[in-house]
């Protein structure tokens, strides 16, 4: 039977309190939307001695479109990403992830911060942030931080923030992915809402008949979401067809490191990567070629 051990509550009323109670405090876990937290705290995978209970911060909760990228408040939820028309036009990858994020129940709990802080190498959202270079910004009584969101994730459940930091907003540059075709899916076991068995959102630019660029990023096929440079390299500069298409996913062995869980053998997640990145490149091409994302 899962129980809870005791431990310090904290609410803080604003953002400058939450701030000062991690600096203050040493051995402290924040909590969000609380979907993975409280869960972890009752298998005892985490037993800190207080938590930190963000979720009321009104000032991390908003979606601002700058005109070159949208800025996210950490703790916006998945569901209020699903529901804005300005992530569906501006960044339809992140919007279409959102959709397949679990359950409705679920997406109205989650935050959009807590998803990338819990690191897990099965992250809904890291995929999209991935393509379109997105930059989360860090918080702490020293100042501000911005991170590549390349370089957030250390490892299965680390992250690149120091113990008192606080990640407080998603920054997804989403101009120069004006012009490229994008694709996204998840395949899990249960109509693709439960955690991912594989993941992966595909980006591509052609001019004059050439791929310009292209962006692949994959989650549980690695021990962090990865983006997969080495298919990437080989269509830059190629005609795309089903033929590139195929041979470059067969890359994706290259940059990945699949293990074998309870959720699927690391044989058939990679399997299902390849055949994943080949499909998702070709419609991503052919959104490309049709002047932009459906």
């Amino acid at each position: 039977m899962y129980r809870l051990t005791e431990y310090d509550y904290y609410k803080p009323r604003s953002l400058e309190e939450a701030l000062k109670l991690l600096d203050k405090l040493g051995d402290a876990r924040v909590l969000a939307g609380g979907t993975d937290l409280i869960l972890d705290m009752k298998t005892g995978r985490y037993k800190p001695r207080s938590v930190v209970d963000i979720g009321g911060l009104k000032e991390l909760r908003y979606i601002i479109d700058t005109g070159e990228a949208l800025r996210i408040g950490a703790l916006t939820t998945i569901q209020e990403l699903v529901d804005s028309p300005i992530v569906r036009s501006k960044t339809p990858l992140l919007w279409e992830a959102a959709t397949r994020f679990a359950y409705w129940q679920i997406r109205n709990m989650a935050t959009i911060g807590g998803n990338l802080c819990n690191a897990s190498p099965a992250a809904d959202m890291a995929p999209p942030l991935l393509v379109y270079d997105a930059v989360v910004k860090a918080a702490s009584l020293s100042g501000e931080r911005y991170i590549p969101i390349g370089d957030f994730f250390l490892g299965p459940r680390l992250v690149s923030l120091g113990r008192s930091e606080l990640l407080v907003e998603v920054i997804v540059p989403y101009k120069s992915l004006e012009k490229y075709g994008s694709a996204y899916a998840k395949i899990g076991r249960r109509r693709g809402h439960d955690i991912s068995v594989v993941a992966a959102a595909t980006a591509i630019r052609v001019e004059d008949g050439l791929i310009a660029d292209a962006r692949v990023a994959l989650n549980s096929i690695a021990p962090i979401p990865v983006r997969a440079r080495s298919v990437e390299k080989y269509l830059v500069g190629r005609r795309p067809c089903i033929e590139v298409f195929r041979e470059a996913s067969k890359l994706v062995s290259s940059d990945v490191s699949p293990i074998t869980d309870v959720r699927a053998p690391a044989e058939y997640r990679l399997h299902v990567a390849m055949v994943l990145v080949e499909d998702l490149l070709l419609e991503s091409y052919k959104r490309a070629f049709r002047g932009g994302q459906e």
